[in-house]
């Protein structure tokens, strides 16, 4: 039947990535009550609650959904199981004024440097503005993928693997705990306590709230923090998580007393939907990772070049 998925695969996409995006696939389900005679019928009752139903009609006659032999047409008969691809369209995303730093690239690994304000991966209103769809366009390299996360606010050192079939074994690296990561952070100085210190505790994040916040009970984070050097009532610390929870760093800092510099969740949730002031970024970094590679067999230990502005 034509449009179908072959056996045991999906099928390549017939669109090429847009701005490093990869475009959105869709597989026609089960019409049993034969509630859709035609895919337009079926694009329309799904994506209408969502950008509504005109602007479907217009993707349609615009020639916008695409199958595995060409456009999709409104009125073609609907066929369970076919697979349909199409691009959102993206809204305007104010450019982040940093480049995306690359520490080392092989035929398997890019290890970025990736700047304050500039998500990972696309996730709401952050899309085209992130690091994986930067490098895709800056290096050429459109299966580029992160093999784990960086917040959005922190900059520092993220592994990405250039083939997915490899992507499996580098995160569980980081899924097993097998790569030592460090932190540098600047935060207040605070004469009265002794460090290194070694913080745990049970975190908490819940869908939907900015903050993560620590609950009695067993712990499921650990975090050993050390003082590098202080002056003028600023200290600079280097922070060796273990675990790796949403926040755990910001959050075992501000447990301690000694939020980062210019957190805006912790200790106090600033207002959402302010502009990003450029010149006053979270002093946390991402500024190590040491691992064997598990392809390779190579032993790398990675730092950043970036440097934190607070306590230069």
């Amino acid at each position: 039947m034509r449009g179908r998925g072959r056996s045991g695969g999906v099928p390549a996409a017939p669109l090429p990535q847009r701005d490093g995006i990869d475009p959105v696939r869709v597989r026609l389900p089960e019409n049993p009550e034969g509630v859709w005679a035609t895919v337009g019928d079926h694009l329309v009752a799904r994506f209408a609650g969502a950008i509504g139903a005109a602007r479907v009609e217009a993707m349609l006659s615009g020639r916008r959904f695409v199958g595995t032999d060409g456009p999709v047409a409104a009125d073609e008969p609907y066929g369970a199981g076919r697979f349909i691809w199409f691009h959102r369209d993206f809204a305007p995303e104010e450019p982040v004024p940093f480049p995306v730093g690359v520490v080392y690239r092989d035929r398997h690994l890019v290890v970025a440097d990736k700047p304050h304000f500039l998500a990972t991966t696309p996730r709401g209103r952050h899309v085209t503005e992130t690091a994986v769809a930067r490098l895709r366009r800056e290096l050429g390299l459109p299966e580029l993928q992160p093999a784990h996360r960086l917040d959005r606010l922190t900059a520092g050192l993220v592994l990405f693997v250039v083939r997915p079939g490899e992507r499996g074994a580098y995160q569980t690296l980081f899924r097993d705990r097998l790569v030592r990561k460090e932190y540098e952070a600047v935060a207040p100085y605070d004469p009265a306590r002794e460090f290194p210190v070694t913080v745990r505790s049970r975190i908490v994040k819940e869908r939907g709230v900015i903050a993560a916040r620590e609950e009695p009970g067993e712990a499921n984070s650990e975090s050993r923090i050390e003082l590098l050097e202080h002056r003028d009532g600023l200290g600079r610390y280097r922070l060796s998580p273990a675990t790796g929870r949403t926040h755990q760093l910001r959050v075992h800092m501000n447990a301690l007393g000694l939020p980062i510099l210019q957190d805006p969740v912790y200790p106090v949730v600033e207002a959402e939907g302010a502009a990003d002031d450029w010149s006053r970024p979270l002093q946390l970094l991402a500024r190590a990772l040491e691992f064997t590679d598990p392809v390779t067999g190579v032993a790398h230990r990675f730092e950043s070049g970036l440097r934190l502005s607070a306590l230069p």
